[in-house]
């Protein structure tokens, strides 16, 4: 019989990761100890190997949970069966909103994922590219001839550098708040869209 975890074994854990996210990401990965994780979250070091193998799980668990809730966002957008234009802005607005309880999570994804293992990497990234093609897909809807054109990842890309670097430089206390920020983005994109011309992209040789 699989043995029951306490109550708190769940909260536990989840304060550990974000304990360990905000000191990933201040620091990097290579530059932490599991001493300082252990201290940032008040418990004795053989504590958290009662949660995590190593340094390497705790890792792989920050970046797989912020992946997947981003792609829980994708699916909460898509059930809500909106029309094309609503649709994307419903995606950009919620992925900009999301970003402002997960800054430590988003740096750790986007900076320190080179340090883990080859495979794990992979299965991240692969959730990474179901997250970014939902987007693509979304803005195909908008502007259909831009797939033929080539053009509807390039315009995804440049979409999520809007957005996925926010944490560099939006401070909480500043005056742009993530929620003006969101409208924004999405103001600031939909209104260059329109704009955009089929022309042949130029290719690099």
């Amino acid at each position: 019989m699989a043995r029951k975890r306490a109550p708190g074994f769940e909260a536990q854990r989840e304060d550990i990761l974000a304990a360990a996210a905000r000191l990933f990401a201040e620091q990097g990965f290579s530059a932490t100890s599991m001493n300082q994780v252990a201290e940032a979250c008040g418990v004795a070091k053989p504590t958290l190997y009662h949660y995590f193998q190593d340094k390497q799980e705790l890792l792989a668990q920050i970046c797989d949970s912020h992946v997947h809730a981003l792609l829980t966002l994708v699916d909460e957008v898509k059930a809500r069966q909106l029309e094309p234009d609503a649709h994307l802005r419903a995606l950009i607005e919620r992925f900009t909103r999301a970003y402002a309880d997960a800054q430590a999570q988003h740096r750790v994804l986007t900076s320190e994922i080179k340090f883990l293992v080859d495979a794990e990497r992979e299965r991240l990234l692969d959730v990474e590219r179901r997250v970014v093609g939902e987007f693509a897909t979304a803005l195909c809807r908008v502007r259909p001839e831009l797939r033929d054109a080539k053009l509807h990842k390039p315009l995804t890309m440049l979409l999520f550098g809007m957005i996925n670097w926010t944490f560099t430089w939006l401070r909480p206390d500043g005056e742009l708040s993530h929620e003006s920020l969101a409208a924004l983005v999405s103001d600031l994109f939909f209104g260059g869209l329109g704009a955009v011309q089929l022309r042949q992209p130029a290719l690099i040789q």
